[in-house]
């Protein structure tokens, strides 16, 4: 079973509405993604704080329908 781009986005989104966010399937397949979220959320946590704030806004989909997702998070610059 895959995942699609834009339910990615949306788990995303519906916790962090401000972000901006960029998903590229990396094998065509719906199992392997790379996403890029910049949000203001992130702002004073560590990378693996950050990753696992995204790993929880998708809700354990992640491992199961989402097979791989390379992650960079990040703060808005100001």
């Amino acid at each position: 079973m895959a995942m699609a781009a834009t339910d990615i986005e949306r788990l995303i989104l519906e916790r962090f509405p401000d972000a901006k966010i960029e998903i590229e399937d990396l094998a065509g397949d719906g199992d392997h993604y790379a996403a890029s979220v910049v949000a203001e959320e992130f702002r004073g946590k560590s990378r693996v704080q950050q990753h696992q704030m995204v790993y929880d806004a998708l809700k354990g989909n992640m491992g199961d329908v989402l097979h791989a997702l390379a992650l960079k998070t990040s703060a808005p610059q100001q």
